[in-house]
């Protein structure tokens, strides 16, 4: 799709196994005119064939060219996941990319000298911004090395100071944390509650330059040498600041690693926006928001809701997409389809997504990201996505998480495998009780009252997550329809 919608004129194939699938295809690109291979029998051409034209080209004829790129000309095509509908071309300009640089900087997100572990496909968006601003900062990208059993000690080994995620990642190393006080007494996990609470006050007490209690620091100390310590090892040892971004991440979460000492800030952006618009940072955040506009940027919120962003870092057009074009972009401002509230202070919370919004046959209106994040909370959750438009009540699809699932079912004696655990009806009653906790905290109209739970869990490769690991809820709907009617 991206291939044939983009008119590329060239393709960039690491083997032949992605040449082949080039090739499968090739009658339905027609203005393809390159394959280079990066490995033998990846291309017609070679890289360094490639490099070779390029070292004997015309200089001056390269420098003209250079003199014809304009600041609101083409910088790149990134387009969208996709979640709701089919993908479209962002066409994102030379201008929109300084902005962000500029940005970057007078927010000091990155410092020259210093080290980022960047897990994100490189693809997105938010990976793009990433590197820019490292690489003009002079500072170090560490790369995920592919392999998500080795994040942790790839995070230990190369003490990051920054790490810009999506929240899987802090929500596994949340569950990581939390998980043998989860299986301790109840005397232990009151004084964990109790030590989180502690080690807030203390930060916030420091953060507003204010005093703290002798007993009150007392207490954070012992907090600090029996838990936030090891929290702090997870990532390092050196990390300064984290920004989970792309999707929402429970505020839960957050106060747990600002209490030990690893303050994960949250941030808001999309494709069309360059990745940007508000961010949480060290000196100004409040938890449960996406922080405030980056300087240069205005973020206001429509009538019904919706939010909309101006600033010079707003994409051009979609690609051969003037209709969608016209739509989202209204007089100058960026209708994003997100939904939200500013606050007196300027901090935006997001509160849905327009398209994302189910409407039950009573009328009742659901965002149904809140109550999946609630329940995503749970380690032994993977995935959740709610269902419900036009039906009685909302109901659940929910994955198991196959990395604590499974040592949770050698300790029962149960099978570890996913496909026997799903249809296990000691699985069901524990799944059952952590939706029992995750409705309780919303009204009864709005409480998923039945669920089913996926023999797998959901996957880019399987095409139901995007590659920032959000859910593509448009193929889960219809891929997976009768076992949502089967639950009415």
């Amino acid at each position: 799709w991206v291939a044939g919608d983009s008119g590329a004129r060239a393709i960039v194939c690491e083997n032949g196994l992605q040449r082949e699938k080039i090739e499968q295809v090739r009658d339905e690109l027609p203005e393809l005119a390159h394959v280079v291979g990066i490995e033998p029998g990846g291309g017609e051409t070679t890289l360094e064939e490639l490099r070779s034209r390029g070292r004997e080209g015309d200089r001056a004829e390269l420098s003209a060219r250079q003199d014809r790129i304009d600041p609101g000309d083409a910088y790149t095509i990134i387009y969208t996941s996709g979640t709701t509908g089919p993908p479209k071309g962002v066409l994102l300009t030379h201008a929109n990319a300084m902005s962000v640089g500029e940005i970057v900087e007078k927010l000091q997100i990155v410092e020259p000298g210093e080290v980022t572990y960047l897990y994100l496909p490189l693809a997105h968006v938010f990976a793009l911004i990433t590197q820019l601003a490292i690489t003009d900062q002079g500072a170090t990208i560490v790369y995920f090395g592919r392999n998500t059993k080795q994040i942790l000690p790839e995070i230990a080994e190369t003490h990051p100071t920054y790490v810009p995620s999506v929240p899987r990642i802090f929500e596994k190393l949340y569950a990581v944390a939390t998980g043998m006080v989860e299986r301790a007494g109840e005397e232990d996990r009151k004084r964990f509650r109790q030590a989180i609470e502690v080690g807030m006050q203390v930060r916030m007490l420091r953060r507003a330059g204010q005093p703290v209690p002798p007993e009150l620091e007392q207490a954070f100390e012992r907090a600090d040498g029996e838990i936030f310590q090891r929290v702090r090892q997870l990532f390092g040892g050196q990390l300064r600041f984290a920004i989970s971004g792309a999707a929402p991440i429970a505020p839960e979460i957050l106060r747990f690693f600002y209490a030990s000492g690893v303050p994960v800030l949250e941030g808001w952006g999309m494709t069309e926006s360059m990745g940007i618009g508000t961010v949480g940072t060290l000196e100004h955040f409040k938890f449960g928001t996406v922080g405030r506009a980056v300087p240069g940027v205005e973020v206001q919120i429509a009538p019904d809701g919706e939010i909309l962003m101006r600033g010079p870092h707003i994409f051009r057009e979609y690609w051969r997409n003037p209709e969608a074009t016209a739509e989202t972009l209204v007089d100058g401002w960026l209708h994003t389809g997100d939904l939200g509230e500013l606050d007196e202070e300027g901090y935006l919370r997001i509160t849905g997504r327009k398209k994302d919004i189910i409407i039950t046959a009573g009328g009742k209106n659901l965002t149904p990201a809140n109550l999946e994040n609630d329940l995503k909370r749970s380690r032994f959750i993977s995935q959740a996505v709610m269902y419900g438009d036009r039906r009685p009540y909302p109901v659940a699809l929910i994955t198991l998480d196959p990395e604590e699932i499974g040592p949770w079912a050698k300790e029962k004696g149960l099978p570890e495998d996913l496909a026997t655990l799903a249809d296990n009806q000691v699985v069901h009653d524990m799944i059952h009780a952590e939706l029992d906790r995750a409705n309780s905290n919303y009204a009864q109209v709005e409480q998923i009252k039945k669920f089913a739970i996926l023999d797998h869990d959901l996957s880019v490769e399987t095409g139901e997550l995007t590659p920032s690991l959000k859910v593509k809820r448009n193929v889960i709907y219809e891929r997976y329809a009768d076992l949502f009617d089967s639950l009415y």
